[in-house]
C-alpha cells in the first residue's frame, strides 16, 4: 500500500474512533446515532476520495468498521477522542477545509439524532471545533 493510501486508511480509522466518542460521550450509543452515521458515510464520505482498502472497498467504510469494533468491545469514548486528537495533530495537512466541515457536520448530526444535543455532547463538540480550527 502506498503511503498516501496508508494515511487515508488511518484517517478513516481515526474518524471511526472520533464518531464513536461522539456517540459514547453520554455513556450510551443510541441506534439513531448509528443510523445517522451510516447515512452520512453513504451520502457524503464515500465521495471524499478514491482511497480503497486491500479488498477494493471504499476506505470510507473503515469509519463504520472501526466504530462497530469500538462498540462491540465497549471502548472508552474519551480515549478514542484522544487518539483522534493525536492523529490530527500529527497529520493536520491531511485535513482539508472540506473534510473538517464534513467531520463537524457528521458529529453534529449524530449528536442531534437522539433527542437533540445534551450537555456532554455540546462540550465534546466544542472541543472538536477548537481542535479543527
Amino acid at each position: 500500500m502506498i503511503n498516501s493510501q496508508k494515511t487515508g486508511m488511518e484517517l478513516y480509522e481515526n474518524l471511526g474512533r472520533l464518531f464513536y466518542a461522539v456517540a459514547m460521550v453520554d455513556d450510551v450509543v443510541h441506534v439513531k446515532e448509528v443510523v445517522k452515521l451510516k447515512a452520512f458515510i453513504r451520502k457524503f464520505w464515500l465521495d471524499v476520495d478514491m482511497v480503497e482498502d486491500e479488498y477494493g472497498t471504499d476506505a470510507a467504510f473503515r469509519i463504520e468498521t472501526v466504530f462497530d469494533w469500538m462498540l462491540d468491545h465497549e471502548k472508552n469514548g474519551m480515549e478514542c477522542f484522544g487518539k483522534f486528537q493525536e492523529f490530527y495533530e500529527i497529520n493536520k495537512n491531511k485535513f482539508t477545509p472540506f473534510i473538517k466541515i464534513l467531520i463537524l457536520d457528521t458529529a453534529h448530526a449524530m449528536a442531534n439524532a437522539f433527542a437533540g444535543k445534551n450537555k456532554a455532547e455540546l462540550v465534546l463538540l466544542t472541543k472538536l471545533e477548537l481542535i479543527l480550527e
